[in-house]
């Protein structure tokens, strides 16, 4: 059993693998105060040896089992998700859009314009074909018409009402957008490709949730910003086995 809140427990670290029970601090305190090497990018042994023969990305596949468990709906929630979801209408195939603005800009990341993500969108579209559909996530209200209109070939999905309520300091944290940034996890998992800013929690919790729905999906999305990572890890280095060229 795990707590999050210090109140009865042994506090996690590498010498108390056999506690009952485990007193999980902060992530940016678990690798300083244990010592830990590999913080968080590692998954169990013999999932590994399993997943190096399908899967491209065995961390993000690990952490979308988890996650997808830990975040399975109850009934009233995913009453919400299913109702939501077929107003929408939500369908395949699709490409879904994360854009986070708001307070994040100018402090955590910087701003990109609808232009650099419609132009993976129309990159993923021109190399596979198909429908010309989006699902826009964003908590800036404005940004779906503007969308509409400077891409008027194309099916843009989402919600204005949630995404002025995610842009307001005053109304983001009340339950109707927690549901409201709940669904856009889900729809953005669903999507056939991602694109975002891996420097939004959003942008990597909906690509991990991603690899439970496709056998490997981890190249399924394309970032302008960051690379993917895990907030708190300690740095993560890889080599590289075969030029590009």
């Amino acid at each position: 059993m795990y707590h999050s809140t210090r109140t009865e427990g042994e506090r996690w670290g590498m010498s108390n693998l056999d506690a009952n029970t485990v007193f999980l601090p902060e992530i940016d305190g678990l690798s300083r105060a244990n010592n830990i090497p590999y913080l968080p990018m590692a998954v169990p042994r013999d999932l590994h040896n399993k997943l190096k023969h399908f899967h491209g990305n065995h961390f993000a596949w690990f952490m979308g089992q988890l996650l997808k468990y830990f975040l399975r709906p109850n009934k009233d929630l995913q009453s919400f998700l299913d109702s939501k979801m077929e107003r929408l209408r939500f369908k395949k195939p699709i490409v879904g859009v994360h854009v986070r603005r708001s307070d994040k800009v100018g402090t955590e990341a910087n701003f990109h314009s609808i232009e650099e993500y419609m132009n993976q969108v129309e990159e993923w579209v021109f190399l596979r074909g198909g429908e010309r559909r989006v699902y826009l996530a964003t908590d800036d209200a404005s940004l779906l018409k503007e969308a509409k209109l400077k891409y008027p070939d194309y099916e843009f999905i989402g919600d204005e009402k949630a995404a002025s309520k995610a842009g307001s300091l005053g109304t983001r944290y009340d339950q109707g957008s927690l549901y409201d940034v709940v669904f856009d996890v889900f729809m953005l998992s669903k999507c056939d490709y991602i694109v975002c800013t891996f420097s939004s929690n959003i942008c990597r919790l909906a690509y991990e949730i991603m690899q439970t729905y496709h056998v490997d999906a981890s190249m399924n999305y394309y970032s302008l910003d960051d690379v993917y990572y895990f907030n708190g890890q300690q740095p993560h280095y890889v080599r590289a086995i075969e030029s590009h060229k």
